[in-house]
């Protein structure tokens, strides 16, 4: 099992959570591939309970808006130990830690590979009106969004990101040649997949992908899914007939 840099990893993969909803995880996580690798043991899932951290007899963890507003506010103080319990628990893990927010870098595939190649990640689940901006500062946190729009809360948002990075993980998937061929692993769409019955509804399976040729099925491929890209999804067509020059920071 390797991690950073291609070096063997000590534990498994491992996703802390910070969440007032533990009971949420693993969810979906907990079926299909990512449920077969946690019984397996590839990877790890931490939920942290941030009530465990909240403040009175009634283990407050919000506050109302400073200069006013509605809604409340996930306090700095509850926050930040509830970050600095998990390296306080696992001296050998060193982040990233991640806040899911609709305000964050969008979370794209590179993103993901990166993270699959971490040890492992702290996702802080959100809930309210946000978090207090000085503990996301203080604490170094990165800001990821999963699209352009608002949940309830990050938990949805992070079992989207883990089970991203899972699938990449070593062991996860049987035939690693799948994850080559996948939508934006190559900037592109993937193209489009047929199988039988080889005629449906009157429209068959385009001839060529019966052709046992295996340069021209590449080359049909290769079109379609740069036809697919430059039709729904101009921005990633830029970006791949840039090199991604007009998107690096």
């Amino acid at each position: 099992m390797n991690g950073k840099s291609g070096q063997p990893r000590s534990l498994p993969w491992t996703a802390h959570v910070i969440t007032l909803f533990p009971e949420m995880f693993p969810g979906p996580l907990g079926t299909s591939l990512a449920g077969r690798a946690l019984e397996q043991g590839i990877w790890r899932l931490l939920p942290v309970a941030l009530r465990d951290f909240g403040r009175g007899p009634h283990r407050n963890v919000d506050d109302t808006p400073a200069g006013g507003g509605p809604g409340m506010i996930l306090r700095a103080d509850v926050m930040a130990d509830a970050i600095d319990s998990i390296g306080a628990g696992n001296p050998e893990f060193t982040g990233p830690f991640v806040a899911l927010s609709p305000r964050g870098r969008p979370l794209n595939q590179e993103m993901v590979r990166k993270f699959a190649d971490s040890d492992g990640l702290a996702l802080i689940c959100g809930r309210f009106e946000g978090i207090d901006e000085r503990v996301l500062g203080r604490r170094d946190i990165e800001e990821v969004s999963i699209g352009d729009y608002v949940l309830s809360g990050g938990e949805p948002a992070a079992m989207v990101l883990i089970d991203a990075v899972v699938r990449l993980l070593p062991g996860v998937v049987g035939d690693a040649a799948v994850l080559e061929d996948e939508s934006f692993e190559a900037g592109l769409l993937e193209y489009p997949q047929y199988t039988r019955p080889p005629v449906w509804e009157g429209e068959a399976i385009p001839d060529v992908l019966l052709s046992g040729h295996h340069k021209r099925i590449g080359a049909w491929r290769q079109a379609r899914a740069e036809e697919l890209t430059r039709r729904r999804r101009p921005d990633m067509w830029r970006r791949y007939r840039t090199g991604g020059k007009e998107f690096k920071d």
